[in-house]
């Protein structure tokens, strides 16, 4: 495989306008997080649907999705970098990744008494970084 031609940034939205350009946004309702504007938006892997933008999602930074992957009796919820998101569809209410099932949910644990911890963060960023460096769907 090719490795992918830009350095992946883990943290930071690659299209920041199209996030940011819902019909329905406002300041006061985000308060400057585009993120918040997603909660209950289903999130799609390169292979399937895989979950809905949990409504706990602003308890996380920023620069993270909190994505409930489980059924409607069991939670299983993990974090994906924004830099992982490859297009949000307001009029879908869909948030597409390019990633597959099994690597979003094979991802470093959701721990949210460890959330801000820095090597949280870095063993994440980490985990979605060395998928980028072979091919974009290798998971």
């Amino acid at each position: 495989m090719q490795p992918h031609p830009f350095p992946f940034a883990p943290w930071v939205w690659r299209d920041a306008v199209t996030v940011l350009d819902s019909p329905t946004r406002t300041i006061a309702q985000d308060r400057g997080r585009p993120d918040v504007g997603l909660l209950g938006y289903e999130v799609d892997a390169v292979d399937g649907r895989i979950g809905k933008v949990d409504e706990h999602n602003a308890e996380l930074p920023a620069d993270c999705l909190l994505v409930d992957t489980g059924t409607w009796l069991t939670s299983h919820r993990v974090v994906l970098p924004v830099g992982a998101i490859c297009e949000v569809d307001h009029d879908a209410k869909l948030v597409r990744v390019d990633r597959t099932k099994k690597h979003v949910t094979d991802a470093p644990a959701y721990d949210p008494e460890h959330l801000d911890a820095d090597d949280y963060r870095r063993r994440l960023g980490d985990y979605y970084t060395d998928s980028y460096r072979t091919s974009p769907t290798d998971g």
